[in-house]
């Protein structure tokens, strides 16, 4: 394929796929302007291989992986924000994401979760990786995944419960 169209191709693939990843990050980060970060740094990095990650059977997986370990990278040294003069041409809009924000309060339950343990859960189950998967995307160990998903779950049945079935349960346990 001429080199001329590789701007063309990764064009096309940010215009198709950009609000499943909008979601994604949203999930991972817990809030619009991260989500739109994380989103924009992915895309920056893939735009730069991306005539090697399109030839691979998954871009979006690749996008997706990318966010996840940008995620990790994120808890393990300070954050360092870079102010620009202009802000994002548009924000995005999705109508998808009002599903995935607004599902019984699951969204600020998540975001009161630890960024690590958030991401746990997103690429437990919402995106289905196995624990082995999981850890290698965060680069952690597997006994990581399982008890950072554990006291991530534990810690949203308490939030999501209502209070007197949480009292109640407090009392049995």
């Amino acid at each position: 394929m001429p080199v001329a169209e590789e701007p063309r191709l990764f064009e096309d693939f940010i215009a198709n796929r950009l609000p499943a990843l909008y979601r994604y990050a949203y999930v991972l980060t817990g809030n619009p302007h991260d989500a739109e970060d994380l989103v924009q740094e992915a895309l920056a990095r893939t735009g730069a291989a991306w005539g090697r990650v399109r030839r691979k059977d998954d871009p979006e997986g690749y996008v997706r992986t990318t966010m996840a370990r940008i995620m990790a990278n994120r808890w393990r040294r300070p954050r360092l924000e870079h102010l620009v003069a202009l802000p994002p041409e548009e924000p995005v809009e999705d109508r998808e994401l009002r599903r995935v924000s607004e599902t019984d309060g699951l969204d600020s339950a998540l975001a009161g979760l630890p960024p690590r343990m958030r991401a746990v859960l997103v690429l437990r189950y919402y995106e289905q990786l196995t624990e082995e998967e999981t850890a290698r995307v965060l680069g952690c160990s597997r006994g990581t995944v399982k008890s950072q998903a554990s006291r991530a779950l534990a810690k949203l049945r308490v939030t999501m419960l209502p209070t007197d079935h949480a009292l109640q349960e407090g009392r049995h346990a």
